[in-house]
């Protein structure tokens, strides 16, 4: 029985589309601590040229960069527009860049010391008579999560942390990882909050930025026809893969810091986890929708040592040991395969499969959900009946953004014959609009002040909680390394051997 692939997508309402505008935020200025680094050059700074381009910034709006190495205004704005030419996601536009370029400085300072912040703050008062940044600050830690405190304990000395419900406002944007597991993440938790409230920090996921995971919150609940079905007695199970084609590139003393767990299954996939198995919120306000998020997290099983060795899967691709920063004998993981299980009254039962990892087959993300089979089959043709496929439902995260139905239809003609129809909804082309990219979204939400899709500390801090005893469990299995799998693969058997001992197998990507 072939597979058929038919597009079917008529979007309506497309005129009110036109009409859609980002909310510009007030006059303010961001300030990139750590401006040095590759993160500004391919992600803030595009994204916030790309935000000027469309008008959604305000008049008075300011960059600042922070970094320890001497640099002048010129010579930042300078490397700026070579970093937008390499990593926009359009290109660049002389003029829009013309627009955009005086509001970029360079501040040389240590902001770890309490001098580098004072530094810091003189030259933010000459860019609030400049710019008209009217003292509002968003402060954008682009740094190691170890060194932040030392930078909001100078931020706080030096006055410039007041409280984000007061005028002028004051918020941060802090990076992943949050800590290294649960211990260091409530440390660290505890060390903000002694100089910042939670109403202030903007604890960034890129991932919860990308248009296609908002777009599970919408698929869900704006859909009756899918929260009928959205249960254990429905579904069978849920698949959720983050798969990169591309090895550590560059990044090896980092990545033996962290590996695929706290890299990308901690933040990322829990996260979209989360989206998928909540319940409906209250309201789509910031704190409604993460508490609910903040259940889910508290509802997964934890895995006992047992649980670890049969429900979790580590490899390493060929070659990272012999990437820069890694060492020759490195254990760390680049795939992960987990399975996952929430336990409430919606999910009990339903397993959740997780898998990321580097160097594998091709670059996807995407959540599949698999329906049930049906019980009975009422067609006379056994072979019929033995070609009906249970409906899945893909929704793609990246790339080729969107998604796509799977049932079953009959094949024209005189006979009892059946096909699986795809019907698919390609997001970008059906809009035909680009889709922002996922920094675009979160710096724009962050200097309007809404948290929705930032984590909140409870969420990491749970989050942590599930995670933790597996790395524990990892760690005491020193006789067992990850096993290795040849780069252009989709990891080591073992991660197939996960589904296939529960009669299931990885949908294709």
């Amino acid at each position: 029985m072939a597979e058929t692939a038919k597009v079917i997508v008529r979007p309506e309402g497309l005129p009110a589309l036109e009409a859609d505008r980002p909310t510009v935020p007030e006059n303010c200025a961001l300030v990139v601590v750590g401006a040095s680094g590759d993160l500004t050059r391919r992600k803030l700074i595009p994204a916030l040229y790309q935000l000027a381009k469309v008008g959604a910034l305000p008049e008075g709006f300011a960059v600042v960069g922070v970094a320890r190495q001497e640099m002048s205004d010129d010579g930042f704005r300078r490397e700026m527009h070579q970093a937008v030419e390499q990593f926009a996601r359009e290109p660049l536009e002389e003029a829009a860049w013309e627009r955009f370029a005086p509001s970029l400085f360079s501040v040389c300072s240590d902001a770890s010391t309490r001098d580098g912040i004072a530094t810091l703050a003189d030259r933010l008062q000459e860019i609030d008579s400049l710019r008209g940044t009217r003292g509002n600050r968003v402060f954008y830690l682009a740094t190691p999560p170890r060194v932040a405190p030392a930078i909001l304990q100078s931020l706080h000395a030096e006055g410039l942390l007041c409280d984000a419900r007061d005028q002028p406002f004051a918020r941060v944007i802090m990076e992943k990882p949050f800590g290294r597991d649960l211990q260091s993440a409530v440390e660290l938790n505890r060390l903000v909050a002694e100089v910042v409230s939670e109403s202030q920090v903007y604890r960034i996921d890129h991932y919860l930025g990308k248009e296609t995971v908002q777009n599970i919150l919408v698929f869900r609940f704006a859909n009756a026809i899918f929260e009928p079905l959205w249960n254990h007695k429905y579904i069978d199970h849920i698949q959720i893969t983050a798969a990169e084609e591309i090895g550590v590139e560059g990044r090896g003393a980092f990545y033996e810091e962290t590996g695929a767990l706290r890299d990308m299954v901690q933040s990322h996939l829990l996260q979209v986890l989360a989206l998928t198995a909540m319940e409906a919120p209250v309201s789509f306000k910031a704190d409604d929708i993460r508490d609910e998020k903040g259940k889910v997290f508290r509802a997964l099983r934890q895995m006992s040592d047992a649980d670890v060795e049969r429900n979790t899967v580590q490899g390493q691709y060929e070659g990272y040991r012999s990437e820069d920063g890694v060492a020759a004998d490195a254990d760390t993981p680049t795939f992960v395969a987990l399975k996952v299980f929430v336990d409430n009254w919606r999910w009990q039962g339903v397993p959740f499969y997780i898998r990321t990892g580097k160097r594998l087959a091709t670059r996807a993300t995407a959540v599949v959900i698999y329906f049930r089979r049906l019980e009975l089959c009422l067609f006379e043709d056994n072979d019929v009946c033995q070609a009906l496929e249970p409906n899945v439902l893909v929704i793609r995260i990246q790339p080729e953004e969107g998604i796509a139905l799977r049932f079953v239809a009959k094949v024209p003609g005189f006979q009892m014959s059946a096909a699986n129809v795809l019907m698919d909804f390609p997001y970008e082309s059906t809009f035909g609009r680009k889709i922002p990219a996922a920094y675009e979204r979160l710096l724009l939400d962050a200097m309007n002040g809404d948290q929705t899709l930032f984590a909140r500390r409870d969420g990491v801090e749970t989050s942590w909680r599930f995670v933790t005893p597996i790395l524990d469990a990892w760690e005491a299995m020193t006789d067992r390394p990850a096993p290795l799998y040849a780069p252009g693969t989709w990891g080591p058997a073992d991660a197939d051997a996960l589904l296939g001992t529960d009669g299931r197998a990885w949908h294709p990507l």
